[in-house]
């Protein structure tokens, strides 16, 4: 059985998700990104990273990275059909995701968590901040274009969405950042659906 690190609100809430639609029994241990608890020697151990979402396997072994745990825990369980079966489908999933991991997260919303990352003088973290805002809109502007006439990113619904989730969760509910049409009908979308409504609830968000 698959053990999820996780962090509430965090990232991981997207592979969570993934767990709940796959619907098979797994653990899911929380953590917290703010108490230090991802630097204990317990769980460097697991991740040297010290970051989630972090999956332990069940032959022992541990994923983490949020492309790769979502690419694998598609392609092990197809029945879910979380991933297309043709290439370019696949492309198309795999390019949607990366940019909202990649480029709304690490680029836009880190700016906005963590100024400190990106400027050394604190007089410097407002425009830091005004960046990663910026930087937001602009992603957000971009995926609302590839989901015209789609109720998901790649038309039937994939790991992308899960990606695409917890940065529309991150702009609605923390940052109040104003989602385009196409977002926001995605993330009311995807907060009916059974599988997310129990993750909010498990997370504690509902």
């Amino acid at each position: 059985m698959n053990t999820l690190y996780y962090s509430p609100g965090a990232c991981s809430i997207g592979i969570h998700i993934l767990l709940e639609e796959i619907g098979k029994p797994y653990d899911a241990v929380r953590k917290s990104t703010r108490d230090g608890s991802l630097t204990q020697p317990d769980f460097v151990a697991l991740n040297a990273k010290s970051k989630v979402p972090t999956l332990v396997r069940g032959d022992g072994s541990v994923l983490t990275e949020y492309p790769a745990i979502a690419f694998w825990l598609a392609r092990t369980n197809p029945e879910a059909k979380l991933l297309p079966e043709d290439a370019e489908g696949q492309a198309r999933v795999l390019e949607a995701m990366d940019y909202a991991v990649a480029t709304i997260h690490m680029q836009a919303f880190s700016r906005q968590f963590g100024p400190a990352r990106f400027a050394v003088r604190e007089e410097d973290f407002d425009a830091v901040k005004a960046r990663g805002r910026e930087l937001a809109e602009k992603g957000f502007a971009t995926l609302d274009k590839a989901l015209e006439g789609k109720d998901y990113v790649a038309g039937a619904y994939s790991i992308a969405d899960s990606a695409l989730f917890y940065v529309e969760f991150w702009a609605a509910e923390r940052l109040n950042i104003p989602l385009p049409a196409n977002c926001a009908a995605h993330y009311a979308r995807m907060k009916a659906r059974p599988a997310v409504q129990a993750v909010l609830a498990k997370e504690g968000f509902a």
